[in-house]
């Protein structure tokens, strides 16, 4: 195809990308209601624990409620028309690859897309205990006024970050396969991913419920020393096919 043929195809792909996306922030406008309800929900237990009605969120300007719900509504059509998105791109992307590539590809997609919903998932679970840890350090006299968009970004981010991090060993992973780290030299941050596992679980639960820190932090430290298992697997597959094509010596390492 030529350059003007693939910015055609380009084009035609970011259109319907972009009708989905249109039809999905539609239907999570009319569902943004529930959301809010959820997101909010540690804020009202914060409020019935000091029994004060001065926590709570606060728009500030005229336009602010409407802005919130068309926030939701882009972040709920993201999650709705992600189907006919991904596909479009990988459509664009599939005939300039070889068969091994399209084979990685698909492999790489089929582990992240579950997992950092998965991840999402968990975020969504761990959002309240943070608002609510971090509203412990308000002090004594003073009241928790949330401003409506930096409540709702906060959120969201927390949930992308926690998310991102289930997808994290898929990223080492795919390193591996390019060549730019090996399984051993995974392995060998194993004492730093544990830490990290532990710090990041210990903040985000609440510190009386020592099991949900645990299964979130075992749960980050599986899939590290799954990343690393199956780079040292990849890493022997290479070894021995090396050398059966004579470019290695034919002894252990």
């Amino acid at each position: 195809m030529s350059l003007g043929a693939h910015l055609v195809e380009l084009r035609r792909r970011l259109m319907i990308s972009a009708a989905a996306l249109l039809v999905a922030m539609i239907l999570g406008f009319f569902f943004s209601d529930p959301v809010i309800a959820f997101i909010t929900e540690p804020v009202r237990r914060i409020a019935e624990a000091r029994g004060d009605d001065l926590v709570g969120l606060t728009f500030s300007s005229v336009t602010s409620p409407f802005d919130l719900r068309m926030r939701i509504a882009f972040s709920l059509g993201i999650f709705i028309a992600a189907p006919v998105w991904l596909w479009q791109i990988w459509a664009f992307i599939m005939p300039g690859l070889t068969r091994k590539e399209v084979r990685y590809t698909i492999g790489f997609v089929a582990a992240a897309v579950p997992l950092f919903f998965a991840g999402c998932y968990v975020g969504a679970l761990v959002v309240p205990h943070v608002i609510e840890l971090m509203a412990t350090f308000t002090p004594e006299g003073a009241n928790n006024l949330f401003e409506a968009k930096q409540f709702y970004d906060f959120s969201l981010k927390l949930m992308l970050v926690v998310g991102v991090s289930f997808v994290l060993p898929v990223f080492l992973v795919a390193l591996n396969v390019a060549g730019v780290m090996s399984g051993r030299a995974i392995l060998k941050g194993w004492r730093v991913a544990i830490l990290i596992a532990t710090v990041f679980a210990a903040l985000a639960t609440p510190a009386a419920d020592v099991v949900s820190m645990l299964m979130l932090a075992g749960i980050l430290v599986v899939l590290f020393f799954a990343a690393a298992g199956l780079s040292m697997l990849f890493d022997r597959r290479k070894t021995k096919r090396a050398k059966a094509q004579g470019l290695l010596p034919d002894v252990e390492v």
